[in-house]
Formats: C-alpha cells, sequence, structure tokens
C-alpha cells in the first residue's frame, strides 16, 4: 500500500470517529434543553402515578411514559452517534373520541391546593398538558437550527406526536369538566370567521432594487 493511500484511509478512520461531533454549538445546547424536557417530563410522570385516581387517566399516562421513553432513548442515540438511530421514531395513537363539550358550567373557583392530598385527576392532568406543550415548544424551537441531519429530523418527526399526545389530555379534561371550551355568540363568531378572505390573482412583488448592484469601490 503507497504512502497516498495510507493517508486516505487515515483521512477515512479519522471522518468516521468524528461522526459524533458533526453539531453546531447552539445546536448542541439546544438539544441539551429538548432531552432534559423529556427526562423531566418522564420523571413527573412517574410521580404523578402513584396520585392517578381515575383508570382512564392512568392509561394514558402509562401509555404515553412509554412513548415519551422510546423517542428520549432514539433522541440521545442519534444525539450520541451523529448517526442514524437503530430504530425508527415511531407514531403515537391516541385511544380519546375526537369530541368536544362546548359551554361554561358554574364551578367553584380555583385556588392553590393546601395539601397534597388534595392533589386530583384534573391537577394532574393539567401538569401532564402543561409538560407536554412544554416538550413540543423546545422541539419545534430546535428543529430549524439543527446542523446534523439526523437529529434534526429525529426531532422534526416527533412534534406532531407530542401535539397528539397533548390533544388526547386535552380531550380527556374537556370530556370531564376539567377544561372547559367557551364559545363566542353566534353573531361575533360569524364576524370573526368573515374577517379574512383569500387572495385573488397574484400579488405584485415590488422589484429587488439591490439585485446584480454593486456598492461603490473605495
Amino acid at each position: 500500500m503507497n504512502q497516498q493511500n495510507q493517508e486516505q484511509m487515515q483521512i477515512n478512520q479519522g471522518n468516521e470517529g468524528m461522526q459524533h461531533m458533526n453539531h453546531g454549538g447552539h445546536e448542541i445546547f439546544d438539544m441539551h434543553e429538548v432531552m432534559s424536557g423529556m427526562i423531566g417530563a418522564l420523571e413527573q410522570y412517574m410521580m404523578f402515578r402513584q396520585h392517578v385516581k381515575d383508570p382512564e387517566l392512568l392509561d394514558i399516562l402509562n401509555r404515553q411514559h412509554q412513548f415519551i421513553l422510546s423517542q428520549y432513548n432514539i433522541t440521545a442515540e442519534c444525539f450520541r452517534t451523529g448517526q442514524k438511530p437503530s430504530q425508527e421514531t415511531a407514531t403515537y395513537m391516541m385511544k380519546q373520541d375526537r369530541q368536544f363539550v362546548y359551554g361554561l358550567k358554574e364551578t367553584q373557583p380555583k385556588k392553590p391546593k393546601q395539601s397534597p392530598e388534595a392533589i386530583d385527576d384534573a391537577c394532574i392532568s393539567s401538569f401532564m398538558l402543561g409538560l407536554l406543550k412544554s416538550c413540543t415548544s423546545a422541539l419545534a424551537m430546535a428543529a430549524p437550527e439543527v446542523t446534523n441531519p439526523v437529529c434534526r429530523r429525529v426531532l422534526a418527526d416527533q412534534i406532531p406526536h407530542y401535539i397528539e399526545m397533548a390533544y388526547e389530555v386535552f380531550l380527556y379534561q374537556n370530556k370531564h369538566g376539567y377544561y372547559q371550551v367557551p364559545q363566542l355568540a353566534p353573531q361575533d363568531m360569524q364576524k370573526m370567521l368573515s374577517a379574512y378572505a383569500p387572495v385573488q390573482g397574484q400579488m405584485q412583488m415590488p422589484p429587488n432594487k439591490g439585485a446584480g448592484q454593486q456598492g461603490p469601490i473605495h
């Protein structure tokens, strides 16, 4: 083997060994924030489990915990190696019926619970929804600025599934009266729905004055 081939092999081996380093600095911090959020959700779900009373909410919590854990492992693997993970990102399948209860009912004013024993399913489902929305936001904020193509895809692919989990909790809360959905008066609703109209034809874009022009040469 001549010297040129030996040098090329060393370069290739070095590139293979550096695959896990193909991340930008800003991306590293974003990935840490995303993965810390996932860990926080997993740990808090584990804490919530012992307080859940409704079997339906417990089923949601268990299925979501399992899904978040699987996606955390995939994210950690591709972040560590810079390579395609050994498993594909999964699809979360919710069980809730997509039916809403509209309107407001008389309820007692809310105030902070005064003892751990007062924490109920309404509280826990609200905590779950907040965690899922935070994770969704972190994923959506990080994905557009990730330089590693594998990590970018893994983050982006998870966003709709976190939305689905949050939506499932929202539907559960609405069904049980924990999250009430008011509506506008019909005439106000119609005015709001008619507030925007589609664009007809093509928009007239102004010319780009800077294209092809050069500044003064000093």
